[in-house]
């Protein structure tokens, strides 16, 4: 099986504590400044040509912060507002800007959740935890400072709360990063928003140690990166599960024989293209442990029957990623009984609908259903329009960007 592409640089920016309510104005008056400098500033490197820049972003999200008991449904709606509203100004700035974010060869950002106070001030005892409870997608900022990530650029917000996220991060790992320092925005607060949620939550809330996503996940983009965020957040932590529980991530991923109409087909991924791009972009929000670990054991697994072919990957803090190649458009939901949740985008609910009547008809327990937002280009409720718009949609369309290629291929064949 080919092997992860490697053709990268890696920058992170560290951002101020998130606004409160999570507005897309909020989130644009907080974060717009400084996404905008970090992505032009990589966007006009003069390294660019040598591959991918994958850029982290460091979310701080006070609602995250020592809550790991409460049950990620609890916290589900603001954390989905909150990335989807991130992911969303990244596709603003960057179609306004014409910065590629979407291409191979482009800018490739990926939001990394750090549960933060919004004071700063850190609470010493999370710092003994166990290995299994550092991994992702929510981690503090120990846990990002210490990861083996070759960064080549730090960017810091030039703020007082800027500057403390930055000494933890500092405190905690290396102090000879390189550092540049952007202008920040306005962090909105209001003044309810002010104290810490309430821990007590609904006793009915399960707990999911077992979720589904289903996709073709052709030329991995942002929404895509939202959908794969989101669906590794419900899934419960190690250290809410009972001992010996096993956890699993299933991403059911279209087989090519059933994609072979799609528009500019050529131009295609294929299944294991595909699969690593997933497994690729997963593993940078869940595993922050050293590089080329060999405790991450991978299993190509060819058996008869429907959903027969999968890649299995192992990781350290012992979660199982099951890439699953699909025929249909149920694929594992009803014939893995054990999965217990399955997350889909706005645009895929009647799927969702489909395959808890098909789990009722073989009397299965219906699936807890986790929404993801569609994005698009509307801003403070109007729209962006003409091309802007335009190549916002094409920032988030697979279809677009097999188009973008074929349309490069045949320049380049009549020059």
């Amino acid at each position: 099986m080919p092997s992860l592409r490697k053709d990268y640089r890696r920058s992170l920016l560290l951002l101020s504590p998130a606004p409160s309510p999570p507005t897309f104005a909020a989130l644009k008056a907080a974060y717009g400044s400084p996404l905008f400098s970090v992505l032009r500033e990589l966007a006009r490197s003069p390294t660019r040509s040598q591959g991918t820049t994958i850029l982290d972003i460091a979310l701080p999200c006070e609602h995250l912060y020592g809550r790991q008991s409460v049950p990620r449904k609890a916290l589900y709606s603001t954390t989905q507002s909150l990335l989807a509203g991130l992911y969303k100004l990244i596709c603003v700035i960057s179609a306004k800007e014409s910065i590629d974010v979407e291409d191979s060869e482009g800018i490739d950002p990926r939001v990394l959740l750090v549960a933060y106070p919004r004071n700063g001030q850190l609470d010493q005892s999370l710092e003994s935890r166990p290995e299994s409870e550092s991994q992702g997608p929510i981690i503090d900022i120990q846990t990002l400072a210490c990861s083996q990530r070759s960064w080549k650029t730090v960017y810091a917000i030039e703020s007082g709360e800027g500057e403390q996220i930055l000494n933890n991060f500092l405190l905690a790992g290396k102090a000879d990063r390189d550092v540049h320092r952007v202008r920040g925005g306005i962090v909105q607060v209001s003044a309810k928003d002010e104290q810490t949620p309430p821990t007590n939550v609904p006793a009915h809330f399960k707990r999911h140690l077992s979720v589904v996503l289903g996709g073709t996940f052709d030329h991995l983009h942002i929404g895509h990166k939202l959908l794969l965020t989101m669906f590794a957040f419900v899934l419960e932590p190690a250290s809410t599960a009972d001992e010996g529980a096993q956890r699993s991530l299933t991403i059911g991923i279209t087989g090519d024989e059933l994609l072979k109409n799609k528009k500019f087909a050529e131009f295609l991924e294929s299944w294991h293209e595909r699969q690593q791009a997933v497994d690729g972009f997963l593993r940078s929000i869940l595993d922050f442990g050293p590089t080329n670990d060999n405790r991450i054991a991978v299993e190509e697994k060819t058996e008869p029957g429907p959903n027969g072919h999968a890649v299995h990957v192992t990781l350290p803090s012992s979660l199982i990623l099951k890439y699953v190649e699909i025929w249909d458009p149920f694929g594992p939901t009803i014939t893995d009984e054990t999965i217990t949740a399955l997350v889909i985008s706005a645009e895929t609910r009647s799927g969702g609908k489909a395959v808890n009547a098909r789990r009722v008809e073989k009397e299965w327990a219906p699936l807890d259903i986790f929404e993801v937002d569609v994005l698009d280009a509307e801003e403070d409720g109007t729209v962006t329009q003409g091309k802007v718009d335009e190549t916002f949609q094409s920032k988030l369309s697979s279809t677009e960007i097999r188009r973008m290629q074929s349309e490069r291929f045949r320049s380049r064949s009549h020059v």
